[in-house]
């Protein structure tokens, strides 16, 4: 199994986080558990040159299923993602803002969404992507050079300028620090009213709510990384008060315990191949 990551082109470094692929490949024998896929803190861009996934969403019951290339944004409950044997998936992760500047389109209106990039990318293009990557094997630094080429001849297109927001945005998810909404708005130059209206524009959610995803985020990817680590420890070094603020920022995010949502994701596919969800 691969489960790996790897930086875009410089002249995209404004825009993508990093480029994301997971492959896997089980034999017929194999029952295939789902993923456990919790909210996080991120817009993406999927291809699935190979199989692709059946995504249920498991509070509205939303079922998503054969789309070869997907976009979505910030995501409000967990979905499980069941994948096909023979799984290749090439996942474009934004950095906060960036793909609202690609597509100009309200960020609102692709929360909890699982929608088609052919319905917002040139359809064309998004078709040569997944032809392209699907004939290099598992060649995957050839696969970055096709979505690098990709994203940048989208560039001249772009719908959007940047904002003082992305960057803010940006640090949070990355330094899980500065959550007060007045110091975001204060760093971003905007009146807190300002601000709030702006950042669902761009982000598809409130600013507390990105907030209290991006702290889970950290809490459950720490969990992952050091699994012998006590949840109080955990709770405290991610910036909550206590294992009870933990647990109500779980049960709101995944509608269960931390041990329980644990357990869950230690069925997942990649812990049959010894790996471990920790980006």
């Amino acid at each position: 199994m691969v489960l790996n990551q790897f930086p875009p082109a410089p002249i995209l470094n404004n825009f993508i986080r990093v480029y994301r692929v997971v492959h896997c490949v089980f034999d017929n024998t194999q029952i295939i558990p789902f993923k456990p896929y919790p909210p996080k803190p991120e817009h993406c861009l999927s291809f699935y040159p190979r199989d692709t996934e059946v995504v249920t969403y498991t509070k509205s019951g939303k079922k998503n299923s054969n789309i070869k290339a997907v976009v979505f944004g910030q995501q409000n409950e967990v979905t499980n993602r069941h994948v096909g044997k023979d799984f290749l998936l090439f996942q474009v992760v934004f950095k906060p803002g960036a793909l609202y500047r690609f597509l100009g389109i309200p960020s609102t209106e692709i929360t909890n969404c699982y929608i088609d990039a052919e319905t917002v990318f040139p359809a064309a293009a998004i078709k040569e992507v997944n032809d392209r990557l699907a004939s290099l094997g598992t060649d995957f630094l050839k696969m970055v050079a096709v979505i690098d080429a990709f994203l940048v001849k989208q560039l001249p297109h772009l719908k959007a300028e940047a904002h003082q927001i992305d960057f803010v945005s940006n640090n949070l998810v990355l330094n899980n620090e500065g959550h007060k909404i007045e110091n975001q708005a204060k760093a971003s130059c905007l009146s807190l009213r300002q601000y709030e209206r702006k950042f669902l524009e761009r982000m598809g959610v409130s600013p507390k709510y990105f907030s209290k995803v991006v702290r889970f985020e950290h809490a459950f990817r720490m969990k992952n990384k050091f699994p012998n680590l006590d949840w109080l420890t955990i709770a405290l070094h991610c910036g909550y008060y206590d294992y009870q603020h933990l647990v109500k920022d779980y049960k709101e995010l995944t509608l269960q315990s931390p041990t329980e949502f644990h357990l869950l994701d230690l069925s997942s596919p990649e812990r049959k191949f010894g790996e471990a969800d920790t980006y």
